[in-house]
């Protein structure tokens, strides 16, 4: 299969308090455009570790931060331009940015969509202002739809939204208010999270200090079924835990890592598979610069990894599951004998079913996948 490109631009106006990215401030268009040649000489001298997937040949690549809809035209397009110096592109390529309301203007929408974007993935979170200004977004709902209609009007027909649940006193009727947002604007994707603490974040803070309440388990529970339900009856199929797509509208770069094809990341913190390690670059955005500048390699983890073991709970995510017979003959091993025990539990359990020699989780199984995982790992 051929691999996937991953850009990361650690940039946005201010930092979000639920966030554990590896971003900057966006203080002077000198620092970016240093952080941009950095980035090029990295992709250019990107050396392919031997026969890799369909080797020098790319067919998706996925602009991340960060907030890349705060370049400009011309940077991204320097951008784009060394990664099409060094890969074999295809025509037909998934060219995916992801934008932050209020970060865009027609103007820009429309030079990026000459550069090839061909998707956006628009970072709402929620369309309620008070819970905006919890996450401190730097935008509001209507400056969401504003921007929508600005993506529909220069031409993006493929745009997926991310929107997350159980933020701190956040109600079901919050939720279902969020979804039926959501779906009256008839975006062709939707990545609908669960909200994660990370340690060291503002937010983390003020919930251990009691400022804001911890999310009860039960409630998310019952976002989680809600989502289920109404997606479905909207149109959307879900192909991924978290994910959720009109036919055809899945994402291929997103689906290359569930599936364990090979991805090449570029760029402060970017992660990258080549079918047999992962690896991953420097997070500070400054030594980052430096050892770039200085030609040396940013990377600072390299390890072997268990591809059995990810297989099995990265393909569980996915709503088609496992093929056991593939998995067998990908890996030696036959996984109902090998975890005979633990899979018997949860299929006792209602957590999972196997069918014509395939695995995947219930609708239950869902609700508690890491539990489920938990024996791969």
């Amino acid at each position: 299969m051929p691999a996937g490109i991953y850009l990361h631009i650690p940039f946005c106006k201010s930092r979000c308090s639920y966030c554990d990215f590896a971003t900057d401030v966006y203080r002077t268009k000198d620092v970016v455009d240093r952080y941009i040649s950095a980035l090029c000489k990295e992709i250019n001298g990107f050396t392919l570790p031997g026969p890799v997937g369909g080797g020098s040949d790319i067919d998706t690549a996925y602009l991340g931060g960060g907030t890349p809809s705060l370049l400009t035209a011309k940077q991204v397009g320097k951008i784009l331009d060394a990664v099409k110096m060094k890969f074999d592109v295809s025509k037909d390529a998934e060219i995916t940015m992801e934008m932050n309301p209020a970060t865009v203007t027609p103007e820009t929408l429309a030079a990026y969509r000459s550069l090839g974007i061909n998707r956006a993935s628009f970072g709402v979170q929620t369309f309620n202002n008070r819970a905006l200004k919890l996450l401190a977004r730097d935008h509001d709902a209507d400056d969401a739809r504003q921007t929508f209609k600005m993506l529909r009007k220069t031409g993006f027909d493929n745009i997926s939204f991310d929107l997350i649940a159980g933020l701190p006193g956040q109600t079901l009727d919050d939720w279902n208010i969020n979804l039926d947002a959501a779906i009256a604007m008839q975006p062709e994707h939707l990545s609908l999270y669960l909200l994660e603490i990370h340690e060291g974040t503002p937010l983390a803070e003020q919930i251990r200090s009691g400022r804001q309440p911890v999310l009860d388990e039960e409630l998310a529970a019952e976002m989680y079924e809600l989502m289920l339900d109404k997606l479905a009856i909207a149109g959307y199929e879900q192909y991924e835990i978290s994910n959720f797509s009109r036919p055809g509208f899945e994402s291929r770069h997103n689906s290359k890592y569930w599936r364990l094809d090979p991805v090449f990341g570029f760029g402060v913190s970017a992660h990258s598979f080549d079918s047999k390690q992962r690896y991953s670059n420097e997070r500070d955005t400054a030594t980052y610069l430096n050892l770039v500048g200085a030609g040396r390699s940013a990377e600072v983890m390299r390890e072997d990894t268990s591809l059995s073991s990810e297989f099995a709970f990265l393909g569980l995510r996915l709503e088609q599951g496992i093929d056991l017979d593939e998995y067998e003959s990908r890996f030696g091993i036959d996984l109902q004998q090998e975890q005979e025990q633990s899979l018997t539990e949860l299929q006792a359990a209602g957590l999972i079913q196997i069918t014509n020699n395939n695995l995947k989780l219930t609708r239950k199984g869902k609700l508690f996948s890491n539990e489920v995982f938990a024996i791969f790992v």
